[in-house]
């Protein structure tokens, strides 16, 4: 083994010299306030972006599948793994999205995968945003598709290659992307795909606070999670019957994996009743206050704060969690180098008090001199 010893430890020096080293981190908390290590701390690093992992009607819909079917559903969903859970759940997103049919998947990695997989055949150009994340990434990879780059949110960029292009077309963007926090121009997108007779794949994974456009367009494809907005676990997928008539034909990671939990599948459609609830609104106007308090105008609840320099950011972050505030570093390659920062997540369930006090505390890490960020 020792050429795989020498091979292993330089990754793995290499890793540590970049600033790039990560491991795992215990948050034992429920909700925003927790324990890492020794320290009481407030994350807002949570995609739980309405408070909903924790809701009593979300818990107890867990609870009761549970004890109905297990902990597992024992199989894939064209075995015996699909429940009545499933098809429920399933009703209920297309209802919420406006579509013929949906697909719930293991996870919204998953979802990803599955879909540019199946859709993204020899013939086909997959034109993708230069910011989209990694499942989008891996999922035009595993594509037999060509692949094109778009600059980040430029629709006329976008329209100049597609106008080079022959053969069946797929765009595909985030609704709101997980970096950055910003929203795709997606009214203008599906004019584009409507105008080239493309595909428009749209994973809303991030977008709670968004307006998405709805369309009759049978092009039009929507992704997204079941564990951020909705708090659970699982992904999604919401397009014609058509297209996912051929997902549940031809998706491997639909076809080839264990089905949803039940309990999973029952908290998910237990979160997005509280969500489509006079108590989902509530939620959101929340939301949408925290957001505010610490980044006014700004559309979504990630909120990026851009250090530079990995040090920097892990600085930054150590700083925080010094003051109780559980802020994680983000560093290449899932952000660009250069670009290292702390990636703000806010949550419902965030108290008033603990937003005002990661406000203070974000001003005096700007307040210190540059060179003491690096």
């Amino acid at each position: 083994m020792s050429i795989w010893d020498d091979w292993l430890r330089r990754e793995l020096d290499g890793i540590r010299h970049a600033n790039r080293w990560r491991s795992t981190v215990a948050f034992d908390g429920d909700g925003p306030r927790g324990q890492v290590g020794e320290r009481e701390v407030v994350s807002f690093a949570s995609n739980d972006y309405l408070g909903l992992a924790s809701h009593a009607c979300v818990r107890r819909a867990a609870r009761e599948a549970l004890e109905r079917w297990g902990a597992g559903a024992s199989a894939s969903r064209l075995v015996t793994g699909t429940r009545t859970l499933h098809l429920e759940l399933e009703r209920a997103i297309a209802d919420w999205k406006r579509t013929e049919a949906a697909l719930v998947f293991p996870t919204g990695y998953a979802a990803n995968l599955g879909v540019l997989q199946v859709l993204g055949d020899a013939d086909v150009t997959i034109f993708s945003d230069e910011l989209n994340h990694a499942s989008i990434i891996d999922g035009c990879r595993l594509a037999k598709a060509r692949k094109s780059i778009f600059r980040h949110n430029d629709v006329e960029h976008l329209r100049e290659l597609m106008h080079t292009a022959s053969g069946r077309k797929i765009v595909v963007t985030e609704a709101v992307f997980s970096m950055d926090g910003d929203a795709a121009p997606l009214e203008a997108l599906l004019a584009l795909c409507i105008e080239e007779d493309a595909l428009l794949v749209v994973d809303e994974a991030h977008a709670v606070l968004s307006a998405m456009p709805t369309s009759d367009y049978p092009g039009y494809v929507r992704i997204g999670t079941l564990s951020k907005t909705l708090g659970a676990l699982g992904g999604w997928a919401a397009a014609s019957r058509a297209i996912i008539d051929l997902l549940v034909n031809r998706a491997r990671t639909f076809i080839f994996t264990t089905a949803l939990t039940p309990p999973d599948a029952a908290a998910a459609r237990a979160a997005l009743a509280v969500y489509l609830s006079a108590e989902g609104d509530r939620l959101r106007a929340i939301l949408r206050e925290h957001v505010e308090t610490i980044r006014p105008g700004h559309g979504s609840p990630i909120v990026p704060v851009v250090m530079g320099s990995e040090a920097a950011a892990i600085g930054a972050a150590a700083r925080l969690f010094e003051r109780g505030f559980y802020v994680p570093a983000i560093r290449p390659p899932t952000v660009p180098v250069g670009t290292s920062r702390l990636r703000v997540a806010l949550s419902a369930a965030h108290t008033p008090a603990m937003i005002e006090g990661l406000r203070d505390a974000l001003r005096e890490l700007h307040s210190q001199p540059r060179d003491e960020k690096r």
